[in-house]
């Protein structure tokens, strides 16, 4: 990080600091660390000003410092990267929302594929683009400008909206499941007349409500901590507990709440997801006519495609945090930006491939003059 990314720092005496809890120094983006709190409000008190904050930066309160202004670094330890690492970002992100775009287009302006599959693809297209809108241009910003800086509201606004829209995309995947089990064993004949529109416009509000009333409760467990220790964040964007660790109080609350939070809405989505499956290949392998089962299989291929980016991306970035202490943090950050990214990415090409309907309609619209 060169001096200009530093001046967003702070300067004391024609000197810049960084905040940190204790008194050291460390050769990091090539200023001094020192508990800077403390020499301002010495400097502070001897100017007879000890009301003021520092510089909208932290704010005093009766326990000390709480900081208000965070800086993401992006991939430590790999600074002089950056811009290369930010050129597969670029792309990727510009397929995301070229390819999600295209897609919500497609099936909301046929009316032909206005049917329950389509249009929880196209619900799973919508939080492939509001995911990944919210996490990548944070990231290029950092790569391409150095603009990490990012304020307390800010920080909690965007974790808010990624684990809402992760999760909101976990129960449309478990909806999708449903949808097939429907198709496929319980009453395929009276498929459409079962998950009408006004059911399937429920089926969306309830997903994106149990989200939101999820997550919602983080926001004020986040409000009420005091940010004292550093206010540098070696990521890409903000999380749950990767902001809470820079706290000074007790975070067993929001360890356990966001424990609670995995285990009640992601996990057991998952779990019901393997028992549809289970019950629909079941039902699938005692179907006599082999054409029928083809049928089967190939409706429910992109689905069990989809599920295994979203989840199978989700698992690895998981287990690489918790059992692999040997891995580079800088492999951690970039599992999780990957996990952000291929699903968005991947789905709409993975629909394309294995729907009819959908692959006729875009050569209908780039090659409109072929039958």
């Amino acid at each position: 990080m060169d001096r200009q990314s530093a001046s967003k720092l702070f300067q004391f005496e024609g000197q810049w600091y960084a905040v940190e809890e204790d008194v050291k120094t460390l050769n990091i983006v090539g200023i001094e660390w020192v508990n800077f709190w403390l020499l301002e409000l010495l400097r502070m008190r001897a100017e007879g000003d000890v009301s003021g904050g520092l510089h909208g930066y932290v704010s005093l309160n009766h326990t000390g410092v709480s900081h208000t202004v965070f800086h993401l670094l992006g991939i430590p330890g790999l600074e002089d990267q950056h811009m290369w690492i930010s050129i597969p970002f670029f792309f990727s992100y510009v397929i995301a929302l070229s390819g999600n775009s295209l897609l919500i287009f497609i099936i909301v302006a046929k009316h032909s594929l206005h049917e329950p599959m389509y249009l929880f693809l196209c619900m799973l297209a919508g939080a492939d683009f509001v995911l990944s809108t919210c996490v990548v241009p944070q990231a290029l910003a950092i790569f391409w400008f150095c603009a990490g800086e990012i304020s307390l509201n800010r920080c909690i606004t965007q974790f808010f909206i990624t684990h809402s829209t992760f999760m909101s995309e976990s129960g449309t995947l478990l909806v999708v499941a449903f949808d097939c089990y429907i198709a496929i064993c319980f009453y395929p004949l009276r498929y459409t007349t079962i998950l009408t529109h006004t059911l399937i416009g429920k089926i969306g509000v309830t997903i994106f409500l149990r989200s939101y009333c999820m997550i919602f409760p983080m926001i004020f467990l986040l409000k009420r901590l005091t940010f004292c220790q550093s206010n540098i964040i070696p990521r890409t964007c903000c999380e749950h507990i990767g902001l809470a660790k820079y706290a000074c109080n007790d975070i067993r609350v929001n360890i356990w709440y966001g424990l609670f939070v995995i285990m009640s809405t992601v996990v057991l989505d998952v779990l019901l997801i393997f028992v549809s499956y289970t019950l629909i290949l079941h039902a699938v392998f005692h179907v006599p006519p082999q054409d029928a089962c083809h049928k089967a299989l190939n409706t429910c291929g992109s689905h069990v495609c989809i599920l295994l980016l979203f989840y199978g991306a989700a698992i690895i970035t998981t287990l690489t945090q918790q059992f692999g202490s040997q891995v580079p943090p800088h492999i951690h950050i970039l599992l999780d930006n990957v996990c952000i990214l291929a699903a968005p990415m991947l789905n709409p090409i993975t629909y394309g491939i294995k729907s009819k309907q959908i692959r006729e309609q875009v050569a209908h619209i780039f090659f409109p003059m072929q039958k």
